[in-house]
């Protein structure tokens, strides 16, 4: 059982372009229409490991509202474990999304009073928990951001692989300096880390660094140009991206996630010892795995990671 902790949201995407002609326009202007998604980096990565195919759980706290609804049934869609989800009477978190002419996402977050900054840390994991994945607004937003911590720090003392992707939020962290300290406190804890050129260059460190500190590998992603593992080792691998007509890349990342730990229970290297010790094979088939399955997520609109039966294996 693979469990994923964190955020589930709504996302807001633009429909079109609206019309606007500009400040002399005044109330004639129109803005796009905004189509809500099921998304949140974690629900995502959720979503996708059940597509894939890997049995998986879901820990997060969800409100009971139509929105929180909705988030629960995608998860049960995709054949997601939800019995360790708690739920609030809060409202669900929104996050409006703007999409660049390279089909990058911009957000913006609806975050305050929301029921998923009240997560509690659960009595006791999944049984048959063989790795447990973090990231994103979760680990920014408090109090619930402290609980995720401790059920990380804890999860790693009984020897479960780790996941993080950290998936940087600018605008959610009020303090950078103190974010990346936070960040450096959770590598201990961490098997495998994996992030974004981007989140690489804000965090400000480099993957050796980010290895000394603890994780077995650092996978880090590099849009369409595809990924780079560094390993405890010293070894650093990389394989390009999968060539795709772009529409957004909405949940590419949170597809990455999940198609790395599909791939590692695969290969059955769930465990830090395993993902320590994976040679260069099995790290080549297991990027170049994750790349496909991100372009599918980029060919189409919003976080649609694809099924087992849409590409091959490993």
């Amino acid at each position: 059982m693979i469990v994923v902790a964190g955020e589930a949201l709504i996302d807001l995407v633009p429909l079109g372009a609206g019309t606007d002609d500009g400040p002399a326009a005044g109330p004639a202007a129109t803005l796009p229409a905004l189509a809500p998604r099921l998304g949140g980096g974690p629900y995502n990565t959720a979503v996708a490991l059940g597509r894939l195919g890997s049995p998986v759980a879901f820990c997060s706290r969800v409100s009971r509202d139509a929105f929180g609804e909705a988030l629960l049934g995608g998860l049960r869609a995709a054949g997601v474990d939800v019995s360790p989800v708690q739920r609030g009477d809060e409202p669900t978190t929104l996050a409006v999304a703007s999409i660049g002419a390279d089909g990058s996402a911009g957000y913006s977050f609806y975050v305050e009073g929301t029921a998923d900054r009240l997560f509690a840390v659960p009595d006791a994991l999944v049984a048959g928990t063989r790795a447990v994945s973090f990231g994103t607004c979760s680990l920014v937003l408090e109090p619930g951001a402290s609980a995720y911590e401790e059920l990380m720090r804890s999860a790693a003392a009984q020897g479960v692989c780790t996941a993080l992707d950290p998936n940087i939020r600018a605008g959610l962290i009020p303090d950078a300096d103190a974010y990346r300290a936070r960040f450096k406190s959770w590598l201990p804890s961490t098997t495998l880390l994996k992030l974004s050129e981007e989140d690489a260059q804000w965090l400000g460190g480099t993957p050796q660094e980010w290895l000394a500190a603890g994780p077995a590998a650092v996978v880090v992603t590099r849009g369409g140009e595809g990924l780079t593992v560094f390993t405890r080792d010293g070894d650093e691998l990389s394989v390009p991206g999968e060539r795709v007509d772009v529409v957004d890349t909405i949940g590419a990342g949170d597809t990455v996630n999940a198609a790395l730990l599909h791939g590692l229970s695969q290969q059955d290297a769930l465990s830090p010892a395993a993902v320590g010790s994976l040679g260069g094979d099995g790290w080549a088939r297991l990027l170049g795995f994750a790349a496909r399955a991100a372009a599918i997520t980029c060919s189409r609109p919003g976080a649609e990671p694809p099924y087992a039966s849409e590409f091959g294996g490993l």
